[in-house]
């Protein structure tokens, strides 16, 4: 009887998927990537070696290399993590519905957000700083992650002229780099000074860019 039940209660366990090969291959990749983040926020870009990727990863050194086959192969792939982990998170909170200031708002937050409670963006930012100032290759890599940045930007101020939200003269590329810009600078003075207090930058930056966005257009 004890057998029976036994029976029934495994047939009704849940059966656990095997993961395909490239989902293994994706997890694998996602975790070298977050020990890449910690290892560089951490202890700082020198000490971001294959070596110790693989031992705060829990992997093999080789699959470092297999996946990433170069410091610009793993530095591409970490751009690439935390611009999807950024869209996923404007997506999921509707980012684009929202009225253009207030998404452009959010925007702000989610950046100045992870200067100070994540570990993505002082590495990110570290990892910046390093490849300009050893003029190495890696410097387009990162002119192609803010050009995504400006682009982002861009299309949030041109659906919010659209909407009649947004001032119609604005140039929306400019003002888009003009943001960007104003997002770097903040997260490279933070990254120099981390007691830089960032709330009061975010009060005025966006009292002048609402100033800026939503005031009387310019005389012609």
């Amino acid at each position: 009887m004890t057998h029976t039940h036994d029976s029934a209660q495994a047939s009704r366990a849940p059966i656990r998927r095997r993961r395909s090969q490239a989902e293994r291959r994706d997890e694998s990749e996602r975790q070298l990537v977050e020990a890449t983040l910690k290892v560089v926020a951490e202890h700082g870009v020198s000490a971001a070696t294959f070596d110790e990727i693989a031992r705060e990863a829990g992997l093999s050194r080789g699959l470092v290399t297999q996946r990433f086959g170069s410091k610009r192969g793993l530095i591409e792939a970490v751009i690439a993590y935390l611009h999807r982990k950024r869209e996923a998170i404007m997506q999921a909170e509707q980012v684009d519905q929202m009225p253009a200031f207030e998404a452009i708002a959010h925007y702000i937050d989610g950046h100045l957000r992870a200067q100070t409670a994540e570990q993505d963006g002082p590495a990110y930012f570290m990892l910046l700083a390093s490849s300009v100032a050893n003029a190495m290759e890696l410097r387009d890599l990162f002119a192609d992650s803010h050009e995504r940045v400006r682009v982002r930007l861009r299309d949030l101020l041109r659906l919010g002229q659209t909407r009649g939200e947004i001032r119609r003269d604005i140039d929306a590329d400019a003002t888009a780099l003009t943001i960007g810009s104003l997002l770097l600078g903040v997260s490279i003075q933070h990254l120099v000074d981390p007691a830089t207090r960032l709330e009061p930058i975010r009060t005025e930056a966006l009292a002048i860019l609402k100033r800026a966005l939503a005031g009387t257009p310019k005389a012609q």
